[in-house]
């Protein structure tokens, strides 16, 4: 099994060392490197080319909103996990409008943070729930762009099933969450979450909760 290569980028050396020996636990994780801002970390990943950079938001040199936007907009092959604490909420729709595929807070137990480095790397994302529903009252209270009046034309390619579970998503529930609310299975809503993901041309849940909110859909 070839391990997932990640690359940590935190400026609390403390705290960035305790991540790093949690990864060096775990035989299918390989940090391939570690650094304290956000300016070396474009530089290693442009260097290096890891699966998953995980990268606290607030570093000096170069914050880690700003260091997610430089790669994902290259295109290269590395998927980026954001680290927050509480107080950071104001950052996260643009960390999400990047292209980020992982919003977490430093604040989770170190084997949700290795299993989140999981998710993102198989190709998948994920955002902590609570960070998802501060998202949800960011937009309620106007703080996030105005969204769009006229609903796309790709809409009216979802089922209304299709649709109804993009909500669902929107409003940062997790496949079992809207399995429960729904009655039905959790394998149902995962293949209606990939139907509409790809009717929509999204690469995953993190762009569907934008367009979501973007188009007026809650």
């Amino acid at each position: 099994m070839t391990a997932i290569r990640v690359l940590l980028a935190d400026d609390h050396e403390f705290y960035r060392s305790g991540f790093r020996n949690a990864l060096e636990t775990q035989p299918d994780l390989d940090c391939v490197a570690d650094v304290g801002d956000g300016r070396a970390a474009v530089a290693e990943i442009e260097r290096l080319r890891p699966d998953v950079a995980v990268l606290d938001v607030r570093m000096p040199r170069m914050d880690g909103l700003a260091a997610a936007e430089t790669v994902l907009a290259g295109g290269g092959p590395t998927r980026v996990m954001l680290l927050t604490t509480y107080d950071d909420d104001s950052y996260i729709y643009r960390g999400l409008r990047a292209g980020a595929s992982g919003f977490c807070l430093k604040s989770m137990p170190t084997e949700e943070l290795l299993g989140a480095i999981r998710i993102v790397a198989r190709g998948d994302a994920l955002i902590d729930p609570s960070v998802t529903r501060r998202l949800v009252t960011r937009f309620t209270d106007g703080l996030a762009p105005t969204p769009a009046t006229n609903a796309p034309a790709e809409l009216d390619r979802l089922t209304a099933r299709e649709r109804e579970i993009l909500i669902e998503v929107a409003r940062g529930h997790s496949n079992a969450e809207i399995a429960a609310r729904l009655y039905v299975g959790e394998q149902t809503v995962k293949t209606h979450v990939s139907h509409l993901l790809t009717k929509l041309d999204l690469r995953d849940r993190v762009q569907a909760v934008i367009y979501a909110y973007e188009n007026a859909l809650l």
